[in-house]
């Protein structure tokens, strides 16, 4: 009896992969994750500090709105002191909702990533007509923002239905993030014999799952930072890795969080000689032209290639 197979990429071990440089000759890419999300008042998703009382959920709303308010600018004020660049991974309402905030990420340069249209809801809810619809509301008001179509997208609470990568492939997306299964890009199979690349995003060096559901301190967070990027810059002498370090603003950006977070990044920043820090975009189209597959067999195809 064989198990249920996704059918998008086929099991490959990284000893095995070919071996490529990052610009420069460097090994170990970096990015940085900023979230910038939105939520229903009195209905819908969202990350919890504590048991609410009930909707409306006063407690956990507006500590999600402080984020955007306060938290946002004091996480951009550090990576500018750092000369961090950022990879803004922006739920389409967060335009209208806090105006000027994607604008100012912008205008320090950032990649603006697709990321749903509110952390309220998931992607997977929908029916395929309904998240295709979705998926191109998104890039249209991006697109508005920007000038140009994102290049990358990451579903709402790391939502997808089995139909996503196609989707988002047929959109015209390069690569996509809610994958958390290797430290390089893969290539997915998609229906029609298209092809999309899945990005390491983290799922371990992310605030939410660490601060919230493992409830580790801020000073234990900034620690898994420095032990991750010193661990991986070993590591990548062999073989070139990612590492993204995923941020949310009304989890780290509260003082005390943000505090040692600043200390792991200035370590990270302080070896930038030795690291390519850049964005997910960059990293996606740098890896694409090196990057072998999807090496899928055939029982391994995605069911909705044949439909």
């Amino acid at each position: 009896m064989s198990l249920p197979q996704h059918g998008r990429y086929a099991y490959s071990a990284l000893p095995d992969r070919p071996v490529y440089d990052w610009p420069d000759g460097k090994r170990l890419a970096v990015y940085v994750a900023v979230n910038l999300e939105v939520f229903d008042f009195g209905g819908g998703r969202g990350a919890e500090l504590a048991p609410g009382g009930g909707d409306p959920d006063v407690l956990n709303y507006s500590w999600r709105d402080w984020g955007n308010r306060v938290g946002a600018w004091r996480l951009m004020e550090t990576l500018d002191t750092l000369c961090l660049p950022a990879s803004v991974l922006a739920n389409s309402r967060v335009l209208a909702e806090c105006p000027g905030l994607v604008e100012a990420h912008l205008a320090r340069g950032d990649e603006l990533v697709g990321h749903g249209r509110t952390n309220a809801e998931r992607q997977a809810d929908l029916s395929e007509d309904d998240e295709r619809a979705l998926i191109a509301e998104v890039t249209r008001e991006l697109t508005g923002a920007t000038g140009k179509p994102p290049a990358g997208w990451l579903g709402p609470w790391i939502s997808q239905s089995h139909h996503t990568p196609d989707l988002l492939a047929e959109a015209g997306y390069d690569y996509l993030l809610d994958w958390a299964h290797d430290d390089q890009p893969t290539w997915f199979a998609t229906r029609g014999g298209g092809r999309i690349l899945s990005l390491p995003y983290p799922q371990e060096l992310n605030d939410i799952p660490a601060v919230v559901s493992r409830q580790v301190s801020g000073q234990e967070f900034a620690d898994m930072v420095v032990a991750t990027f010193d661990e991986m810059v070993e590591q990548s002498r062999s073989a070139p890795l990612v590492m993204g370090i995923a941020l949310h603003p009304y989890v780290v950006g509260q003082p005390h969080r943000l505090r040692p977070l600043r200390t792991a990044l200035a370590h990270v920043a302080a070896r930038r000689d030795e690291v390519w820090l850049t964005t997910a975009g960059a990293v996606a189209a740098h890896a694409a032209p090196r990057t072998p597959g999807p090496d899928t067999r055939p029982e391994h195809r995605p069911a909705t290639m044949d439909r």
